[in-house]
């Protein structure tokens, strides 16, 4: 049994090896990466392949060194004059220890400084050939690829589960440059036009009287905002549903948000979107989950992204494109494709998958990579362009200065993890933090000194062609052309397009969100153009804020629906889950041992949960490791449950000690009643082992339910546990109450 056991690899060790009881005393090299780390590719800083391993730019040596490898003796006491007197300025190990921890810290991102990110590789298909030259998209290639997630509004120390915009953003180090395709997980954006942009974040942002609150839209100043300014009504739709609390970063879809262009060999241009697709399918939460997620475990993301790759749980995205032919009005199906408030459903222009993404790896070192590395739209290749849509034309402008003010200069490309991994030759010179060491005299062109290097490329060696893009005869004047004046149309339709379940949670969102504004003229601001998005949404959030509804003042067009946009009524892989297994030493152990094994077996994430930790049963004698105690278990964790015991009281089921423990004389340990019942409403699959019986009962969960399973053979019950888990939840057990 214990050799089968040790097949099981339960993420979240934090070293390379197991930590020694004492402090090691004997010299030795650091230790290497983790098997899930990778870091950067090791490149110079005009990117040319040094041929050095990825932890050359590590930590080296035995010993403790100063920054210059000066190797000390101690680290632990200032020099003083005397054991009691005061330190001497000529320290110079404490000057340079102290002087660079007091500048470790560089300005965090003003909008999605709260991120996590992992390394991997795109494989084209080969399908976008036919319509882009773009080297990186022809059959087969495949290029490295830096990933980073992330929310909009919170500070870098804010929770992962608010109810918020996530960033999507992907580095493409390809062989003619680096390409960046920043994106979020909705398709739609605030605002029309990038002057507005720091109108919406200012609005999102806490209030700056107060600094409350933090990491969410719950407040006046959002809601007076989008209220006032209705182009947002599309977003803001997208944002209260479900959407806007994913369950993980895996099950989140990406897109591009603007409109592209794509340029083929022969020059013909195609307007397309980009859409990330998660192969595991697109998931959330629920409102209470991520209520409790917060408090309980902040990073959840951040974890669950980690710990499903160095499970070998690899997470994939099918990269696809929606394609429009490059008509003069930019228009498709009455849809205004510069227009980034709206977006083109799937059965109007179905997504055509391109590549495959895979994330293999997590970094090395979070500050070098995911807080340092830079995005930019304007970072192309050939074969992809920008167009005209006012917001994508700000950002090539804004993503740039940010850059230069967060990473301390223009050479922030020169940063490892920014790093292109083809040849650089730009002529830049000097500024802060050049760490490239240029040679030659003549960094200009054109020039004879140098030999006439460096010399412009033609389209047929690789270089990058503006588009020649016709401009019309107009006036230079500060307005949105006409067909940007619809802002309810499209929210409307995704509203139609969701389940029953899903527009229940949008409406309880929408309650919640104007429930926390103080002013009652906000609250009655947002309710009119709710009015004009859905009566019976308008109705249904009124009657939750004791409140009229208004009628609508605009005659807007009703759209077909996309049943693309529900999360409902799927079914998607199940590797990289986690169970959770209810145990303790009284269980059958074997019982427990399968379920893990054939959990195992699926990609699953097993993890046991027990009254204390430890081992259940003997150490050496193929014990069963603990992860989870009853103390420090919720419900939120796990995907799903299985019970392997009656869950009896733990000798610290006390309310002194932990405030979930209850009353004490419980039939079953309180925390363990409310990891089941939270699992239940929350429509999780639970299956009970025989070894179980009762449990269920006593913790008031019928076991004739929609998603209970019950039986001997622990293997089958995993079976079954596994196909309610490819729906996500268990969605018979929500009563849609807007049915």
């Amino acid at each position: 049994m214990a050799e089968k056991k040790s097949s099981i690899h339960i993420p979240g060790a934090p070293g390379g090896e197991p930590a020694s009881l004492e402090e090691p005393t004997t010299p030795r090299e650091p230790l290497p990466p983790k098997p899930d780390q990778r870091a950067p590719e090791a490149v110079s800083p005009t990117g040319t392949p040094t041929g050095a391993p990825e932890t050359s730019r590590a930590q080296s040596g035995q010993y403790l060194t100063t920054a210059q490898g000066l190797r000390l003796s101690d680290t632990d006491h200032s020099l003083k004059a005397g054991p009691r007197g005061p330190i001497l300025l000529q320290d110079h190990h404490l000057r340079e220890k102290i002087t660079h921890f007091d500048h470790e810290r560089i300005p965090e991102r003003v909008v999605h400084a709260r991120g996590a990110g992992a390394h991997g590789v795109f494989r084209s298909y080969g399908t976008a050939a036919n319509i882009t030259r773009a080297g990186f998209l022809a059959k087969d290639v495949e290029t490295p690829v830096f990933v980073r997630f992330s929310t909009v509004l919170g500070s870098r120390g804010s929770a992962d589960t608010v109810r918020d915009t996530r960033g999507f953003s992907t580095k493409f180090y390809t062989d003619e440059g680096t390409y960046d395709l920043v994106g979020n997980n909705i398709p739609v954006f605030f605002i029309q036009d990038g002057i507005k942009f720091p109108d919406v974040i200012h609005a999102g942002k806490p209030h700056p009287d107060r600094e409350i609150p933090q990491a969410q839209s719950a407040h006046d100043t959002f809601w007076d905002f989008v209220s006032l300014h209705t182009e947002a009504q599309a977003h803001t739709m997208w944002n209260m549903s479900d959407r806007g609390i994913p369950r993980s970063y895996r099950t989140m879809e990406g897109f591009g948000v603007h409109t592209f262009r794509f340029v083929n060999a022969e020059g013909r241009t195609t307007l397309v979107k980009f859409h990330w697709k998660p192969k595991q399918g697109v998931h959330s939460l629920v409102w209470e989950e991520a209520q409790i997620i917060n408090g309980m475990d902040p990073d959840f993301h951040r974890r669950d992204l980690a710990d499903a790759i160095e499970a070998g749980a690899y997470p994939q995205w099918e990269l696809g494109v929606q394609t429009f032919p490059d008509t003069e009005d930019q228009m498709f199906e009455g849809i205004d494709l510069l227009d980034p408030t709206k977006f083109v459903p799937e059965e109007l222009a179905p997504v055509q998958p391109i590549g495959i993404m895979t994330l293999n790896a997590n970094p090395t070192n979070f500050f070098a990579e995911t807080e340092q590395v830079a995005f930019h739209p304007g970072h192309l290749v050939p074969g992809i362009d920008v167009t005209n849509d006012p917001l994508l034309q700000v950002r090539l402008f804004s993503y740039l200065d940010t850059q230069i003010s967060r990473l301390g200069g223009p050479n922030f490309g020169q940063i490892p993890i920014n790093r292109p991994q083809a040849p650089v030759n730009d002529m830049l010179r000097d500024g802060m933090h050049q760490q490239a060491v240029h040679s030659g005299v003549a960094p200009y062109r054109p020039n004879s000194l140098d030999g006439g290097c460096p010399f412009r490329a033609g389209q047929d060696v690789g270089a990058f062609i503006d588009v020649p893009e016709e401009i019309a005869a107009s006036l230079k004047e500060r307005r949105n052309p006409a067909s940007f004046d619809d802002h309810y149309s499209q929210a409307g339709l995704f509203f139609r397009s969701l389940s029953p379940i899903e527009q229940d949670h949008v409406i309880q969102a929408y309650t919640f969100e104007l429930g926390k504004c103080y002013e009652k003229s906000i609250r009655e601001r947002q309710l009119a153009a709710l009015a004009n998005v859905d009566a019976d949404l308008c109705a249904a959030v009124a009657k939750g804020l004791g409140l009229p509804a208004p009628s609508a003042t605009v005659d807007v067009p009703e759209a077909e629906t996309s049943p693309a946009l529900s999360q409902v009524g799927k079914t998607w892989p199940v590797a990289g889950r986690i169970v959770g297994i209810l145990a303790d030493k009284d269980s059958d152990l074997s019982a427990v041992e399968a379920a893990r094994q054939a959990l195992d077996a699926e990609g699953i994430v097993p993890l046991v949960i027990a009254p204390d930790g430890g081992f259940l049963g003997a150490e050496g004698d193929g014990g069963i490791p603990v992860q989870r105690t009853y103390l420090t278990a919720r419900s939120t964790e796990f995907d799903a449950v299985v019970v392997a015991t009656a869950a009896t009281p733990a000798p610290d089921a006390a309310p002194g000690l932990d405030a979930k423990a209850g009353a004490p004389g419980d039939a079953l340990d309180p925390r363990a009643v409310l990891l089941l019942t939270e699992a239940f409403r929350h429509a999780k699959a639970i299956a009970s082992l025989e070894s179980a019986s009762g449990a269920l009962a006593a913790a008031g969960i019928p076991e004739s339910a929609p998603g209970i399973v019950s039986g001997t053979d622990a293997a089958a019950l995993v079976g079954q546990v596994t196909e309610l888990l490819a729906a996500h939840r268990v969605w018979e057990r929500f009563p849609a109450v807007s049915a």
